[in-house]
């Protein structure tokens, strides 16, 4: 297995551990600084010549430095004549602006897909697109992994009563209706109306969750607004209680303080993205398996699709 290399960013250097650990390799060196004015400087520690590499490095917050850290790693390594550079995106950052949905509005997306290819990535590993049409963005492979075995069976293991699988606005229908199908169970909507960015206003519950045990299923958590006013909702209509999935756990601003305080009796996210906080009602499953098994594949030509067969 010594004809590939895995480096890691410093968006999440415990999860680039994890994987390590999972695939039996060490992690391989670069020496990531900043100059004085917030400029990144990295240099790579070792040959890379030939080698087939993978970087992994989500685009979190800081998102920013975070991108620029991960296309100035390519940079260095396609300049060091690797063979080939897979992008290892866990979080795959500005996927939330995958169209112009308002005059005169980039699609940043697309920006993004532009600058990976550009700086040198020839597949892109990434976890949970916001929109899954992101892929066709891209000219290189795209592998977007499912988050929803890690969950599947936490929610198996919970033993709950009588759950119901939820969507908490009407575009997450389908990745909801998705976990309903797998599980065997019901699936209802809360539908919501966005006045702004970042804020949501529930409207009304689609089905009946009278005695139900609520599984709120989404693919991110931002500022939790969406999702504590949903589980408020929720049990204001019946529910006995509200569990939240969600894969990655941006929980920025006051996400924090409204899980706390709020409906919501437990979120599970994954570590796709490092937290910077913890709470007693936050469970985190680790992605690393996936992510290390699907490098394995896809360094033996094996297919990556059929590890979700579940």
């Amino acid at each position: 297995m010594s004809n590939y290399m895995i480096f890691s960013g410093t968006a999440n250097p415990d999860l680039s551990e994890e994987i390590a650990n999972y695939l039996d390799m060490p992690l391989s060196g670069a020496k990531i600084n900043r100059f004085s004015d917030g400029e990144i400087n990295i240099q790579i520690a070792e040959s890379v010549r030939g080698k087939d590499v993978y970087i992994v490095q989500p685009t979190s917050a800081p998102a920013n430095a975070n991108l620029m850290e991960l296309l100035i790693m390519v940079d260095a390594l396609k300049r060091s004549s690797a063979k080939s550079i897979t992008a290892i995106i866990p979080y795959f950052g500005y996927a939330r602006q995958d169209r112009k949905a308002a005059p005169r509005v980039p699609i940043s997306a697309k920006l993004v897909a532009d600058m990976l290819e550009t700086a040198g990535v020839t597949r892109v590993v990434t976890v949970d697109l916001h929109a899954s049409q992101i892929q066709g963005f891209f000219n290189i492979p795209v592998d977007n992994l499912y988050g929803a075995s890690l969950f599947m069976d936490y929610i198996k293991n919970k033993n709950l009563k009588n759950p119901v699988i939820a969507s908490p606005d009407i575009g997450g229908v389908a990745r909801a209706r998705y976990f309903a199908e797998k599980l065997g169970l019901d699936m209802v909507i809360v539908d919501k109306r966005r006045q702004k960015a970042n804020e949501a206003e529930v409207m009304n519950i689609i089905g009946s969750v009278e005695g139900k045990d609520i599984v709120l299923i989404d693919d991110m958590i931002d500022t939790a607004g969406t999702m504590v006013k949903g589980a408020k909702a929720l049990k204001a209509n019946g529910a006995t209680s509200v569990m939240a999935y969600c894969t990655h756990p941006v929980l920025s601003g006051p996400a924090f303080d409204r899980i706390e305080n709020g409906e919501l009796d437990e979120l599970v996210v994954s570590n796709t993205i490092q937290l910077t906080q913890k709470s007693a009602k936050i469970t985190v499953l680790s992605i690393a398996d996936l992510l290390g098994e699907s490098i394995r594949r896809i360094n033996n030509n094996e297919s990556v699709n059929s590890l979700f067969n579940f």
